[in-house]
């Protein structure tokens, strides 16, 4: 939601020095290289000192403008103008957001956002009930007897022990938002999730540090959030101390995470969260291979299910980092949304288990023909009463040639093979949602996204695409419902996939798929003439089902997310897609799109600089609407006349 800016902003200097001193320690002395923040720590001689400064401010409500007083009297600030603002409003947050394109937004994630603040606030309830403490306000209320891990302990709803959201909880969790820009994530997590301790919103750029410090003091936040200016990176490997790792980590580059990872696995805590988004999802989807190895060590296929492909490339990028250091992950939640992935992932310490990540890692092999996939694991795990030993994976598992088509193959990964969600804090997040929808504004997506998640296969990477697998064969498409069905008729699982409306999950064999096309194939079958010039499809159909397929509609065939009509899938919202990187110019982006709209067309001749030929040579059709000059056309009838005439 879009209003403008009225009233004027205006920052004093020496209190958002002051209020900055832990935080943004170096704007004080822009010369210095080494980072002067100092985490609120027991023992640090900064500790509580933010307190007795933000008393005032975090009284204030989230509509009054920033006082303009610096305690001596005298005027010491500097004043935006109100047309240089508007306020941008998203769950409880204001953002002074600037007209000038200097710091980057995008309010396409705000889906994003949504779910993190949703995923965070869960993560906090889970944390916070082992110190004894239970969260309000989060929509988990109704639920908790029926979704409350085995392993939290529960505690009564006293009032005392209840944590609300916007007030700072001792025991709370630590944020880091490494990449902040406009600190809208920071001052949301703030205003909306329970439990929180402090939050660092950190950026390199100096005026989103500034745009950062305002919005903060804007919002009444100052007790929760401390803006602070270094480069993520470095940052990140300063907060490697027991003492100094953060609880939670949010990521959301332009672009490609993968500079941060290494850092980031290591400032996290033991069982600490990661929140990370990646917007090159082309380079992950195909287009680009080689860069996506640069980037995250894995060669990426052009294929329908890259879009789940590039889910588990990040995943396997992230456990290879953080198996460096004797860690592992688990992935809470991965989705691929609109133009990004967003994963959510918890970080474990155990050399143990660090060792056993080979056998979740694989290679995919695809065929360049039919599109048929195999996956084959890297490493193998042979457990014999207590004896666990470790192997290299055996293989391959296909031929020279593939053996439903006869075409070769593509090699991709590594990739994740291990399940993308953990089912039960998915279903304990759908819970949440679903019982405060009134907190989240793309709360219907959240459910329907969520919902889809909950029923996919755990156990099965990758899928076919129905549309695909009938063009492959040349007949017409058949419906969901009925390959669905012939699939459980045989014996085996089936489910949809976020990534794709069309997907068919299952862990069915390829050969057990293209007998049940070439079932649909006998009952619909395909002019001969679309296959003598197709040597894939007449491979396929030339040979005969080992099993024979059934359509017969099943009950339990038609999901139950689809059976409520969920919204699992939508439109392209205005403006979709990754904004332009934050640029420094004083020209507004819209006003420069503008302005280039067009830039490259080629510019159309003014063709009334020339004389018209026909009226030259006495009469033009066209008569004053012909393109060319008829006055120039005179001038020089006359001109020639004058000539001739002297000469005479």
């Amino acid at each position: 939601m879009l209003t403008r800016f009225k009233p004027a902003v205006t920052i004093s200097s020496t209190k958002l020095f002051s209020q900055n001193l832990s935080g943004c320690a170096s704007l004080l002395k822009p010369g210095l290289k080494k980072l002067l923040y100092k985490r609120n720590i027991p023992g640090n001689s900064f500790s509580g000192s933010m307190a007795t400064k933000t008393e005032q401010t975090s009284q204030r409500t989230s509509t009054e403008p920033p006082s303009d007083s610096n305690g001596t009297g005298q005027s010491d600030h500097t004043t935006a103008s109100p047309s240089d603002y508007t306020i941008v409003k998203e769950g409880k947050a204001e953002i002074l957001f600037p007209n000038k394109n200097k710091v980057f937004y995008n309010p396409v994630q705000e889906f994003n956002r949504d779910l993190t603040v949703a995923v965070i606030s869960l993560f906090a309830e889970e944390q916070l009930k082992k110190k004894g403490l239970s969260v309000g306000g989060i929509g988990l209320e109704q639920s908790d007897k029926e979704t409350t891990t085995d392993d939290l302990p529960t505690v009564d709803q006293d009032p005392t022990h209840m944590v609300q959201a916007g007030d700072k909880c001792q025991d709370g969790l630590t944020v880091l938002e490494a990449l902040s820009a406009t600190g809208l994530r920071a001052i949301r997590f703030a205003k909306e999730v329970p439990g929180i301790r402090e939050i660092v919103a950190n950026d390199l750029s100096r005026e989103a540090v500034s745009s950062i410090q305002k919005n903060i003091t804007h919002n009444g936040v100052d007790d929760l959030v401390v803006a602070n200016h270094a480069d993520a990176s470095a940052f990140m490997y300063e907060h490697r101390g027991k003492q100094v790792k953060f609880d939670v980590i949010d990521l959301d580059p332009y672009g490609s995470p993968s500079a941060f990872l290494d850092s980031a696995v290591q400032s996290v805590k033991d069982g600490g969260l990661l929140c990370i988004t990646c917007t090159d999802a082309a380079v992950m989807c195909g287009n680009g291979s080689e860069t996506c190895w640069t980037k995250y060590g894995s060669m990426s296929l052009r294929a329908k299910y890259c879009h789940e492909m590039a889910l588990r490339i990040v995943l396997s990028c992230l456990d290879r980092h953080a198996n460096r250091y004797h860690r592992y992950i688990v992935p809470q939640l991965s989705l691929f949304a609109d133009f990004y992935c967003r994963v959510f992932v918890r970080v474990y310490v155990s050399q143990a288990q660090a060792k056993r990540s080979a056998s979740k890692q694989a290679m995919v092999y695809h065929c360049s023909g039919c599109d048929t996939f195999n996956v084959q694991r890297i490493g193998r795990i042979v457990e014999k009463n207590r004896s666990v030993k470790f192997h290299p994976g055996n293989g391959p598992p296909v031929g020279p040639a593939c053996e439903h088509c006869s075409a070769t193959h593509q090699i991709g990964g590594p990739i994740w093979a291990e399940p993308l969600h953990d089912a039960g804090f998915v279903q304990r997040l759908l819970s949440s949602v679903e019982n405060s929808a009134d907190r989240f504004n793309t709360a219907q997506r959240m459910v329907g996204m969520l919902s889809v998640v909950s029923e996919e296969l755990p156990d099965c990477p990758m899928f076919y695409c129905l549309d695909k697998l009938a063009s492959v064969v040349r007949v017409n498409c058949p419906p969901l419902l009925a390959v669905r069905s012939a699939i459980l008729h045989a014996g085996y699982q089936v489910s949809l996939s976020h990534t794709c409306k069309t997907a068919v999950k299952t862990d069915a064999p390829p050969h057990v798929i293209w007998d049940i096309m070439r079932g649909w194939a006998k009952l619909n079958p395909v002019n001969p003439s679309r296959l003598s010039s197709d040597a894939v499809a007449s491979t396929i159909l030339g040979k005969e089902p080992g099993i024979e397929a059934n359509f017969t509609i099943r009950a339990d065939a038609n999901p139950a997310s689809r059976q409520k009509g969920l919204k699992r899938f939508q439109e392209n919202p205005k403006y979709w897609g990754p904004k332009a990187r934050a640029g420094r110019g004083e020209e507004a982006q819209e006003d420069r799109r503008k302005r280039l709209q067009g830039k490259r067309q080629q510019e159309q001749l003014d063709l009334k600089q020339f004389p018209c030929k026909r009226f030259k040579q006495g009469h033009c059709e066209y008569g004053d609407e012909c393109r060319y000059s008829h006055e120039l056309g005179d001038q020089e009838n006359t001109t020639s006349s004058t000539v001739e005439q002297e000469k005479e």
